[in-house]
């Protein structure tokens, strides 16, 4: 029986998905460190230890992500944005713009039903556009970045920052900290102005629904509460949001086996 991987190399995490044509085998997460090649045969292992198969069962690895080029193993590389539109098709078909809140990059795509991009738009270089930004001030208050976006829906009292750069966003997080205003009002006010610079990219692109957000940042409640907040309707997340992209490569492994998803 045919086995496949698709495997994530992200900034700052890793992802793989191991799929056979009945579903998921097994999926891992990890540091992406800094040997992408070395990470991605971690992937490899761990994936098929939890599969309980040898190299001999790959039928197919697609790679796909900021370090993809080092997936040696790999047969094909894809760039995230269609494996990120195959994946998010496969859990929620009914969605037609991806929001994609990376470590490096926020990404928007618009997408068809059978999952294929239409078209997409990258944010600028600024970490403020980001995830990076929520690991900036989750170091600045001390709080492990996992558990920002539950403490942020305790806010009683958003704090507003004045900027959408990390590095004056940082400042202002220390400078409010001495003033003894409260963590969890500093991070509803941080995630509010990331989901305000999400929502700009967001309505250049122009908006269809259903509308999906993905990604690490999409794992983050506060985060996705804020941009609920701002565009005044629902917002869909996948269960696994930050695994897309490696599912939608995997998918794609399948489909060029002749194997329908």
């Amino acid at each position: 029986m045919a086995i496949v991987l698709g495997v994530d190399i992200g900034s700052a995490a890793s992802k793989g998905i191991a799929l056979n044509d009945q579903g998921t085998l097994g999926s891992y997460e990890c540091p992406s460190g800094g040997d992408f090649k070395l990470t991605a045969e971690r992937i490899k292992k761990e994936l098929l230890s939890q599969a309980g198969k040898s190299e001999n069962d790959i039928s197919r690895t697609v790679a796909t992500g900021y370090g993809s080029n080092r997936v040696t193993f790999a047969d094909e590389v894809k760039p995230d944005i269609v494996c990120i539109a195959k994946g998010i098709s496969s859990l929620l078909p009914s969605v037609r713009t991806v929001i994609d809140v990376g470590d490096l990059y926020t990404k928007v795509l618009r997408i068809d039903g059978n999952g294929s991009v239409h078209n997409f738009l990258l944010s600028g270089k600024c970490a403020g556009g980001s995830g990076r930004i929520l690991q900036v001030i989750a170091k600045v208050l001390h709080v492990r970045v996992e558990e920002i976006g539950e403490l942020s829906l305790k806010s009683k009292k958003r704090v507003e920052f004045n900027t959408g750069c990390a590095v004056f966003a940082e400042s202002e997080a220390i400078s409010r900290l001495s003033q003894e205003v409260k963590k969890e009002d500093l991070l509803a006010g941080i995630h509010r102005a990331l989901a305000a610079q999400i929502d700009s990219l967001t309505e250049r692109m122009g908006v269809e629904q259903d509308m999906a957000m993905v990604g690490g940042g999409a794992r983050d409640a506060g985060l996705v509460q804020a941009f609920k907040e701002i565009r005044g309707h629902d917002i869909l997340v996948p269960e696994k949001p930050h695994m897309i992209a490696a599912l939608g490569a995997a998918i794609i492994a399948m489909e060029n086996l002749g194997i329908p998803q």
